[in-house]
C-alpha cells in the first residue's frame, strides 16, 4: 500500500418517476432519497437525506458499487432499466461521488435498510446497531433539494437536464 492517503470515493444510484405534466407543460418528476440513520441524523431533515450510495475500493466499478449499495440500503435489488451517467462530483469533505440515475417506481414503505453497528453513546462502550437509512421517500427536485447533502445537490440539477417532454435521454447503456 502507497504512503499516500487514498482518495475516498463512493457511487450511488438515483431512482426518479416521472409525473403528469406541471403548469408549464415541462415534465415532472420525483426522486427517490434516503434519510441517513444513525443517532448523529436523528430528529434532522434538512440536509439529512442522502441518494442512496457508498463507499468502494479501487478493485470494484463504481456501477458494481453503485448496484451494491442501492440493494444494501434500499434492501432490494435494482430494478431493470436503463442507467443514465450523472457523472461525478467532489464532495466539501474531498470524496469523489459518482452517480447514476434510472427510471423505476417502487414502493418506498417495502424499503429493508441494511444496518451497522457503533458505540452509543460515544465513550460508553455499548455497542448499538442502527440501520443505515431509517426511511426513504419520493420528493419532487425542489423538496429533495433542501434535504438532501449539500453535496449531492448537483445530480438533481443533472438529471433534471435529462428530462425532456416527458422522455429521458439515456447518457450511456445501464452498466
Amino acid at each position: 500500500m502507497s504512503s499516500q492517503k487514498r482518495a475516498t470515493r463512493s457511487a450511488g444510484l438515483l431512482l426518479f418517476r416521472r409525473l403528469a405534466r406541471g403548469a408549464d407543460g415541462g415534465a415532472c418528476f420525483e426522486v427517490l432519497i434516503g434519510h441517513m440513520g444513525g443517532p448523529f441524523w436523528a430528529g434532522r431533515e434538512s440536509a439529512a437525506w442522502s441518494i442512496p450510495k457508498g463507499e468502494y475500493g479501487p478493485d470494484e466499478e463504481p456501477a458494481a458499487a453503485a448496484r451494491r449499495e442501492f440493494g444494501e440500503e434500499f434492501g432490494r435489488p435494482v430494478p431493470d432499466g436503463e442507467w443514465v451517467a450523472l457523472g461525478e462530483a467532489r464532495q466539501s469533505g474531498g470524496k469523489t461521488v459518482t452517480v447514476w440515475a434510472m427510471e423505476a417506481d417502487l414502493d418506498a414503505a417495502t424499503a429493508v435498510p441494511g444496518t451497522f453497528t457503533m458505540e452509543w453513546p460515544r465513550g460508553s462502550g455499548v455497542l448499538r446497531e442502527f440501520p443505515e437509512v431509517d426511511r426513504f421517500a419520493w420528493c419532487t427536485p425542489l423538496e429533495a433539494a433542501g434535504r438532501l447533502v449539500a453535496g449531492q445537490r448537483v445530480f438533481l440539477d443533472r438529471l433534471r437536464d435529462h428530462v425532456r417532454d416527458g422522455r429521458v435521454t439515456p447518457a450511456q447503456d445501464g452498466p
